[in-house]
């Protein structure tokens, strides 16, 4: 039977279908699936999208469904970590010639790279009333988690609420096939989530301790359901996700406000059409036959015209798509091109003029900091797209003109 999908066998566990036809998967990658494959509770088979590269815990561009049972490294410590997009009334024509007081603009109203919060305030505990707002509803269920859990109260959440961190992370100002403005971003539940992920793992591991040496990986380490380790994950992991949904949204209000505000721009609606979706993350969904927990490292849910986003890297195009509802894909596509390269090679292999002449058409970041964010530390993305496009269809594709980086 012809199918766009390379199936890899796998000895003592399930198969891997992975779209990876005209891209490159790594032997670690691969490795690292395959252990996943041979957990017991998989349930029909792992979906590997063409962004996959080797990550921690699990592997990045990995759609894994389980039944009684959840693995906690697989959905990994940027829990809900995912994109939004806005479309805006503006044109290419609307904006100024030099572009680099929008992205002033937008620096300065959404706090980011390592100090974020407080860079120019001095305190990383001044939250703005906004983000004070939102905590609002977010905090009866923070604290119901942290008293039972402690360790989860020591980090930062209303001071990371409404702020981009570092890495991939990013926001940009983006142009449509029409010449129509977009507002993108990519972030999610910051500090408060990367403390839930990494407790939960270790938890994880130390109530498997004696069984350990029967799964093929510590890091794929479980959780069974019907533990009270696993209700209070679930718990948590839902909250942290929630956390990182407001998180873009407040980003993307403070992105919004800053723009219009910035020097010779015209009035303009935003919203017009808007997408906020995961790509680190775990939910309950029903394939096959079976109620399954479906655990996306990397990957963007698309249901049969559910609408996603698929960034490209720094210097190149991004999409906003619509799902196809691909059964085998557990209705998954990737979560964008995927890195080509570890962030150290990267810094190897490309000079600074490399990446000043891979992103001379946008107003970004040029010095050795981001030099690991630079395009070609990426895979392609146009081939990424080729290798999925019986996941998704394109709606929009955008490139971007300004980008700001952690």
């Amino acid at each position: 039977m012809d199918t766009s999908y390379d199936l890899i066998e796998t000895e003592g566990g399930v198969p891997v279908k992975a779209w990876i036809r005209g891209v490159a998967m790594e032997d670690e990658a691969r490795k690292q699936l395959q252990n996943v494959a041979r957990l017991p509770f998989i349930h029909r088979h792992v979906a590997v999208m063409p962004d996959v590269h080797f990550g921690f815990g699990a592997t990045v561009g990995s759609v894994i469904p389980t039944i009684g049972a959840i693995v906690p490294a697989a959905v990994g410590v940027d829990i809900g970590c995912g994109m939004m997009a806005v479309q805006t009334s503006l044109v290419a024509d609307n904006l100024p010639d030099d572009l680099g007081p929008i992205r002033n603009a937008i620096e300065k109203a959404v706090p980011h790279g390592r100090t974020a919060r407080g860079r120019d305030k001095g305190s990383w505990n001044e939250p703005p009333r906004s983000s004070e707002k939102a905590w609002a509803d977010l905090s009866d269920d923070f604290e119901r988690i942290a008293s039972k859990h402690g360790a989860i109260r020591q980090s930062n959440h209303v001071t990371h609420l409404g702020t981009l961190g570092t890495g991939n992370h990013f926001i940009e100002v983006c142009l449509d096939e029409s010449e129509r403005v977009w507002f993108l971003l990519h972030s999610g539940s910051r500090g408060v989530g990367n403390r839930i992920g990494t407790y939960f793992i270790e938890l994880a591991k130390k109530d498997m301790r004696q069984h350990l040496g029967d799964i093929p990986d510590e890091d794929l380490a479980y959780l069974k359901e019907g533990s009270k380790s696993f209700d209070d994950y679930v718990e948590a992991v839902e909250w942290a996700q929630r956390f990182a949904m407001t998180n873009r949204a407040l980003m993307m209000q403070a992105v919004v406000e800053a723009v219009s505000k910035a020097k010779g721009m015209r009035h303009f609606k935003a919203h017009l059409v808007a997408v906020n979706c995961h790509h680190n993350y775990v939910s309950r969904e029903h394939h096959f036959g079976a109620d399954v927990l479906v655990t996306r490292k990397g990957a963007v849910r698309a249901r049969a015209g559910e609408l996603g986003i698929i960034p490209g890297s720094m210097g190149t195009r991004s999409y906003i798509v619509r799902g196809k509802g691909n059964k085998d894909s557990f209705e998954s596509c990737s979560h964008g091109a995927g890195r080509a390269m570890s962030r150290t090679k990267a810094k190897a292999v490309f000079t600074l003029e490399d990446h000043r002449l891979a992103t001379a058409h946008v107003e970004c970041r040029k010095d050795i900091d981001v030099l690991d964010e630079t395009p070609g530390a990426y895979k392609a993305i146009d081939a990424v797209m080729e290798a999925q496009k019986d996941l998704v269809e394109v709606v929009h594709t955008l490139r971007q003109v300004v980008c700001v980086k952690g």
